[in-house]
C-alpha cells in the first residue's frame, strides 16, 4: 500500500480498505530507502562511465521524482500557490483543492529544482556522502509520517485524513519513533557533525510546518505534507553540501 500510494513503482493491486492501510505509514520510509539506493546506483554508474558533473546532478535531482511520480512535488506546488495568494486560511484551502496550476506554483517548482540541482553539483562524492544521501529520503519520510499522525488537520477532508483515520496510530507512532532513533543514530555514526545538523534541519522544518500550517491553513493537509517533505529534503541536502564542501 505504501509503495502503491507514495511511489511510481508498479505494485500488485491491493484493495483500498482501512485494514490494508493500518500500518502503511510505517512502511513510508522504505520508499525513501529505495530512492536512496537508486541515488547510490546512479553515482556508481557515473563513476564508472565518466558521466559529467552536470548530468550527474541532473540525475540526483530527477531520480526522486521518477520514483515517486512527482507525488510530493504536486503538494509543494499547490502549497506555494496558496501561500503566495496572501489570502485567508479558507481561501488558501480552496486554492489547494484547485486542479489548475497557478503562476506562483510554476515559479516555485522551477526555483526549487534549479536550487536542488545546483546543490547536487556542490556535493563532494565520497563514502560518507553516499551513505548520508541514502538516509536523507528515509529521514524525511519518517518525520513526514510523524507529522501526519500527530499534527492538527484543517477543516478540509482529503487523503491525509484518510491515512490518519485508517492508521493504528499508537503502533505507527511507536514504529516511526524507533525508525527515527535508528536513522538518527546512523547519521551520527556516518558523520557526527553533518548528521547532527541534518537532524536539526529536519527539526526546524517540522517546527516551521507546525506553526505555518496552523496559521496559514488552520491545520495540516496532504498538500502540506508534500510541501514539508520537499522543504525538509532540500534543507538537509544544503547541510551536506555546506558542511562537507
Amino acid at each position: 500500500m505504501a509503495f502503491s500510494m507514495f511511489s511510481h513503482i508498479p505494485m500488485p493491486k491491493i484493495m483500498w480498505r482501512d485494514e490494508n492501510m493500518r500500518y502503511m505509514l510505517c512502511a513510508f520510509p522504505l520508499v525513501g530507502l529505495v530512492i536512496g539506493l537508486c541515488l547510490w546506483a546512479w553515482i556508481w554508474l557515473c563513476s564508472i562511465t565518466g558521466i559529467g558533473l552536470l548530468l550527474q546532478s541532473a540525475g540526483l535531482t530527477l531520480i526522486p521524482i521518477a520514483v515517486t511520480g512527482g507525488f510530493h512535488l504536486d503538494g509543494f506546488m499547490d502549497t506555494v500557490d496558496a501561500l503566495s495568494s496572501h489570502s485567508s486560511p479558507e481561501r488558501k484551502r480552496e486554492i489547494l483543492k484547485d486542479p489548475h496550476t497557478g503562476a506562483f506554483a510554476v515559479i516555485g517548482i522551477c526555483t526549487y529544482l534549479m536550487l536542488y540541482a545546483a546543490l547536487c553539483t556542490g556535493l563532494v562524492i565520497d563514502r560518507q556522502t553516499i551513505l548520508l544521501l541514502i538516509l536523507l529520503p528515509v529521514l524525511s519520510r519518517i518525520v513526514s509520517g510523524l507529522t501526519i499522525l500527530t499534527f492538527p488537520v484543517n477543516a478540509g477532508k482529503g487523503l491525509l485524513c484518510a491515512f490518519r483515520e485508517a492508521s493504528d496510530k499508537k503502533a505507527a507512532f511507536i514504529i516511526l519513533c524507533v525508525l527515527l532513533v535508528l536513522c538518527g543514530a546512523g547519521l551520527l555514526y556516518i558523520d557526527g557533525i553533518t548528521g547532527a545538523l541534518m537532524l536539526a534541519a529536519a527539526l526546524i522544518s517540522t517546527l516551521y510546518l507546525y506553526f505555518m500550517s496552523k496559521k496559514q491553513f488552520g491545520g495540516m493537509s496532504g498538500d502540506l505534507a508534500g510541501y514539508f517533505l520537499q522543504v525538509t529534503e532540500i534543507a538537509m541536502l544544503a547541510v551536506i553540501v555546506g558542511v562537507r564542501i
